[in-house]
C-alpha cells in the first residue's frame, strides 16, 4: 500500500515491522527494559499462530479441550500442532477505535464510559492498549499504554469530528466523495503501525455503526492488514436510529457487512447493541471470550514464503462445537513483515 499519506494528529504513528516468533512481547518488554527488569530472550521461529474460541450448540464457550482435541488444516493439508496453551495470561495488545462521525455523537458518552469500565477491567499487568477515534480523520488518542488512568484521559478526549466536506492534502477523493467516517483507513493504520510489530495476542474493537464515507483504502485492504498483523476484530455495531431517520423519523437503516466480513475473516465476530444487550454488557462478552481463548502454533508443511493467503479450517473432534478463528494467513518473509 504505497503512496498514501495519512493525516494524523495529536501523536505521529511510527512502523516497526518485526519477524513473528511464537507467542512473546514487543511493547510489553520496552516498558519491563523501562522498568529496569532483564530481557527476555526471544527466538524467532516459523511458527503460524491461530487463537480460538470453542463453542457448543447452544453458543456457551468451551474451555477444557487439550491439544488432542484440535485439528488444523492449511489449504486442505493437514498440520502438526506444536504448541497448544489455554493460558490467560499470554500478552495482550488491544486497540480500541471509537467512531465520532456525525452519525454517532449522542453516543460518545456512553462510549466512554463503557469503554473506561471495560479497560479497567481486562488489562492486566502486562497487557497493552491504544485508542484511536476516526471520523473525519484518525486520531491516536493514546498510545501503547498499561496505565488504565492514561487510557482514561483518551477517552476524555473523545469528541465529535464530522467534519462535513473537509478535504485533506495529498492523494485525496473528489469534492463529491466527502471524507465524514474514515473506518476502512483507521482499521489500516491501527494493523500496519500499531499492531504488526507486537507479538502475542492482538485485538482491534471496533464501535461503530459500520458506515465508511471517504476512506482511501478498501475494504479487502483493511482485512488483508488486519491478517496480515495477526489481529482479531471484535465489532461492535452500535447504531444511533435518529441519526438515519428519514421523512416520518423511519429508519432508514445502515448495513454490518463490512463489520462481519473483518470480523469473520480475522477470527472475531460482530456484537449488536440493542434493547436486551447494552455496551456494557457487549464489552463483558468480549472480555469473556479473550480470556478464554486457545493457542495453537504450527510450523506449515508448506514451507514457500511466496506471500500468497493459505486458508485455514481448525475443527474440534466434537462435531457440535463451533470454532471460531481466523480464515487465513499470508506466508510473508519474516523481513517483510
Amino acid at each position: 500500500m504505497g503512496g498514501f499519506e495519512f493525516p494524523m494528529t495529536r501523536r505521529s504513528f511510527s512502523t516497526t515491522l518485526l519477524a513473528l516468533p511464537c507467542w512473546g512481547q514487543s511493547a510489553q518488554q520496552k516498558q519491563k527494559e523501562e522498568e529496569g527488569q532483564p530481557a527476555a530472550i526471544s527466538v524467532e521461529v516459523d511458527v503460524v499462530n491461530i487463537l480460538c474460541t470453542v463453542r457448543d450448540k447452544n453458543g456457551a464457550i468451551i474451555a477444557n479441550l487439550t491439544k488432542d482435541d484440535f485439528r488444523v488444516a492449511e489449504d486442505g493439508k493437514a498440520q502438526t500442532i506444536k504448541y497448544f496453551t489455554r493460558e490467560t495470561d499470554v500478552p495482550l495488545t488491544i486497540g480500541l477505535l471509537v467512531d465520532v462521525s456525525g452519525s454517532q455523537e449522542n453516543l460518545i458518552e456512553i462510549e466512554r464510559r463503557a469503554a473506561y469500565q471495560f479497560f479497567s477491567q481486562v488489562l492486566r499487568k502486562k497487557d497493552m492498549a491504544f485508542l484511536i477515534s476516526f471520523g473525519a480523520e484518525a486520531e491516536l488518542l493514546q498510545d501503547m499504554t498499561n496505565s488504565v488512568r492514561l487510557l482514561e484521559e483518551g477517552l476524555g478526549r473523545l469528541r465529535l469530528n464530522a467534519g462535513a466536506g473537509a478535504m485533506h492534502t495529498g492523494p485525496i477523493p473528489s469534492s463529491s466523495t466527502p471524507r465524514g467516517t474514515l473506518l476502512y483507513e483507521a482499521v489500516y493504520l491501527a494493523a500496519t503501525e500499531k499492531l504488526r510489530g507486537e507479538v502475542g495476542r492482538k485485538v482491534l474493537v471496533l464501535i461503530t455503526d459500520g458506515v465508511d464515507q471517504g476512506s482511501r483504502v478498501k475494504l479487502a485492504t483493511a482485512v488483508e492488514t488486519a491478517q496480515k498483523a495477526d489481529a482479531i476484530i471484535y465489532a461492535i455495531y452500535y447504531v444511533d436510529q435518529s441519526a438515519y431517520a428519514g421523512r416520518g423519523g423511519i429508519f432508514m437503516g445502515t448495513s454490518d457487512s463490512a463489520l462481519k466480513k473483518m470480523a469473520e475473516e480475522t477470527g472475531g465476530r460482530v456484537l449488536k447493541v440493542d434493547r436486551n444487550h447494552t455496551l456494557a454488557q457487549i464489552f463483558e462478552e468480549i472480555q469473556q471470550e479473550m480470556r478464554s481463548q486457545y493457542a495453537i502454533g504450527y510450523s506449515p508443511l508448506n514451507e514457500v514464503k511466496d506471500g500468497s493467503f493459505r486458508r485455514l479450517e481448525v475443527v474440534t473432534s466434537q462435531k457440535n462445537y463451533k470454532v471460531q478463528a481466523r480464515r487465513g494467513y499470508y506466508a510473508i518473509k519474516p523481513e517483510a513483515r
